[in-house]
């Protein structure tokens, strides 16, 4: 691996696990297109199905572009390894069924990603193991969870959709106390905006969908932390369990679309700023989400865990429910679709779209209301969002 500590964080986008193809001297990595990989002798394939010798067996278990994407990855985060995986589920999947078994125990946040919630709370309790969700916000609830047998405290903060935050230093110190790991869903701060290990976090799991890749043309994710852990998630979470293996033509993709991070989070982010602002002056909001504004409850938190407050918003229309559908109808530069970190502005309704799997209860218990509008600030001129979502509230009848 490259040495790159003294480095600037935007020359680590561009220089890290960048190597010339030694075959061809080309800059930009290939696209090692290969299911298999051929072996000089049958000696040199049973020592690498052995673990006694490095090098490239069949693409589920490593490939070269791959392994490019992984090692600039680790470095971006600050983790020993990085596994890319074929979507964020499959990461967040091939991570915890590495780490977890029958009979153990792990204390979840109670405001998560649809199917990650719907994977805990369905999936995990039918294999043995058992799942309690805390609001984590409140770092007494996680204390009051832990029990002999949890191995494992899992959250993501910002939340989604609520941005609530969560004390990653507080919950690793929990975590380490009761012989637990921390593990943290970072998908909508990305390594730029944010980075868990610092912090005390012992596995970070991403939807690189979102800004790693940054233009909607992937479903990939990814799993950072110790390197003995990430060959376990890789020989077992991925290789026997759930095959979540990428292409390397996504991991091409995303190596492209990794390089421009910096410059594409900032821009997001600033202009989050700038419709946060708008949004919490305009009479027709009654409730914003952003944590850049100071009026956001855990303002302070931010501040300290967060490099700028990200780009997403999620908001409450007075008029509820009704009132959403009629803005998310009306818009014509934002667009209705799910995901994030996209070049494009997203507006979505998480209650009947990314959380339809949580079960109302829990979704209102999380603060997933019928009325929550979710945003995913994009890259275009921030007025030129402001008056799509100013024409659109101008058409909802209350």
């Amino acid at each position: 691996m490259k040495k790159h500590n003294n480095l600037g964080y935007n020359t680590k986008l561009i220089h890290a696990g960048n190597y010339p193809d030694p075959l061809t001297g080309a800059l930009s990595t290939p696209i090692y297109q290969t299911s298999t990989f051929v072996f000089e002798n049958a000696e040199q394939g049973a020592a690498r199905f052995a673990g006694k010798e490095s090098g490239y067996i069949y693409s589920r278990l490593g490939n070269p572009t791959a392994a490019q994407l992984e090692e600039k990855l680790a470095v971006l985060d600050g983790g020993e390894a990085a596994v890319f995986t074929s979507s964020g589920m499959g990461a967040i999947s091939s991570a915890i069924w590495t780490l977890c078994e029958a009979g153990d125990h792990i204390v979840a946040s109670d405001t998560l990603y649809g199917c990650t919630f719907a994977m805990l709370d369905h999936q995990a309790r039918r294999f043995g193991i058992d799942v309690t969700f805390v609001k984590a916000k409140d770092i007494e609830n996680v204390k009051q969870a832990m029990k002999d047998n949890t191995k494992l405290i899992y959250i993501e903060t910002p939340a989604n959709p609520t941005l609530d935050i969560i004390n990653i230093e507080e919950c690793a110190k929990i975590a380490h106390e009761n012989g637990a790991k921390l593990m943290v869903d970072n998908t909508f701060m990305s390594p730029y905006g944010q980075r868990p290990l610092e912090f005390g976090a012992d596995i970070v799991v991403y939807s690189a969908t979102k800004y790693i890749n940054g233009h909607g043309d992937v479903v990939a994710g990814v799993v950072i932390g110790a390197k003995e852990y990430i060959n376990e998630v890789r020989m077992v979470g991925i290789k026997d369990v759930t095959g979540a293996c990428p292409s390397p033509f996504d991991s091409w993709l995303t190596l492209r679309g990794l390089k421009t991070l910096g410059v594409r989070y900032d821009r997001h982010c600033d202009n989050a700023m700038e419709v946060a602002k708008y949004l919490e002056k305009h009479d027709m909001i009654e409730k914003i989400n952003y944590p850049g504004l100071e009026s956001f409850p855990q303002h302070e938190l931010a501040k300290k865990q967060m490099k700028k407050f990200g780009a997403m918003i999620s908001f409450e229309l007075k008029g509820g429910l009704e009132a959403g559908r009629q803005l998310m109808n009306n818009v014509e530069l934002c667009t209705l679709a799910v995901s994030l970190g996209d070049t494009e502005t997203l507006i979505q309704h998480p209650a009947s779209m990314t959380h339809a799997a949580v079960p109302e209860e829990d979704r209102l218990k999380a603060g997933i209301t019928d009325g929550l509008v979710r945003l995913s600030i994009g890259l275009e001129d921030a007025e030129d969002i402001i008056a799509d979502i100013e024409q659109a509230l101008n058409k909802v009848k209350l």
